[in-house]
């Protein structure tokens, strides 16, 4: 059976006045696949990424990597949900944008009864990306319970949720952000320090709360705009995290720079290299419903938008606006 869903979708990559809303046919899900109706769906910086081009999918494109809603119907070989299950997502194809979609089964998991769809939708990817940042990307020498660590955008989705997980964690998060609005709200959340960057040069800032040690370990998601000071903030052996490019890419650099500021590491991450199996999407996922669920970390939806007004929550976003998460409501 073929049904119609609303899609936002972009035809040319561009600004967000390239984000137009289609009518799509959705039909039956194939072998590992699962047809999913969306009650609520979380909007990220990579959605600006790929609708920019500077990620590159074949057009037209309808752009979202995450969801929450009630699954209608399951391919064969799909086991661990059913029709009627309420499930969440953040997965790696884009498409989330939409009543209704047809994808992939692996990183679609069943949403406890205690969470909304609403903070469903909003916290699998920026919840996914705030654990593999915390638990998987460690520095050489480890991240114990008093260990500094420096948050970029700590006042966005990932870092607030992360700011709480770190206190969980027993870490001492430092953080930044672009308003002392913005670092209060961080506080709130569980940064031990906050930095306004537009005010203050954070890497000195970061050295007199460490008292000249530096951090053990930079998760950076700005790019361009905080590369050279986020380096000049690690200790010896620290490691530099990149995960994502919201004032630009990184330009290139020497790798001969590094061992001069004590022989740190980089990395670049992604999400989706961490969730390539169902097992591994599954338990990271429990993980994070464990800690959302105790309490420990509290899901903040600041903005909401109808669907069909998805170039202005592009806009807001662009523009800093935002604070928190911020859902599409179909």
């Amino acid at each position: 059976m073929t049904q119609t869903s609303r899609a936002v979708r972009i035809h040319a990559h561009g600004g967000p006045e390239q984000l137009v809303v289609d009518t799509v046919e959705v039909g039956e899900p194939g072998p590992g696949e699962v047809r999913i109706r969306h009650e609520a769906v979380g909007l990220n910086f990579i959605d600006v990424y790929q609708r920019t081009g500077l990620y590159q999918n074949p057009l037209p494109l309808t752009l979202g990597m995450e969801g929450a809603g009630v699954i209608e119907a399951v391919g064969p070989g799909v086991m661990h949900l059913k029709a009627g299950d309420r499930a969440a997502y953040a997965a790696g194809m884009p498409g989330s944008y939409s009543d209704l979609r047809v994808m992939p089964a692996m990183n679609v998991c069943q949403l406890p009864d205690a969470i909304d769809f609403e903070t469903g939708a909003a916290m699998m990817l920026k919840g996914l990306t705030a654990q593999y940042l915390l638990r998987r990307c460690r520095p050489v020498e480890g991240l114990e319970p008093g260990d500094f660590v420096l948050f970029h955008a700590a006042a966005g989705g990932v870092g607030l949720i992360a700011c709480q997980w770190a206190k969980a964690l027993g870490l001492r998060l430092i953080g930044t952000a672009g308003s002392d609005e913005k670092c209060a709200l961080a506080e709130a959340h569980g940064a031990e320090f906050t930095i306004n960057y537009r005010t203050e040069n954070f890497a000195e800032r970061v050295k007199d709360i460490t008292a000249g040690q530096g951090v053990k370990v930079v998760y950076d998601s700005v790019g361009k705009d905080t590369w050279d000071g986020s380096l000049d903030c690690l200790r010896p052996f620290g490691l530099m995290v990149s995960f994502g490019n919201a004032s630009g890419p990184v330009p290139p650099f020497a790798p001969g720079i590094l061992g001069p500021k004590g022989s740190i590491y980089v990395t670049r991450q992604t999400l989706f290299t961490h969730i390539n199996s169902r097992e591994r999407t599954q338990a990271m996922a429990n993980d994070l419903f464990q800690v959302v669920g105790s309490g420990q970390v509290q899901i903040r939806i600041d903005q909401r938008f109808a669907l069909t007004d998805a170039r202005l929550a592009h806009e807001s976003l662009e523009a800093r606006k935002t604070t928190g998460c911020t859902v599409l409501l179909p």
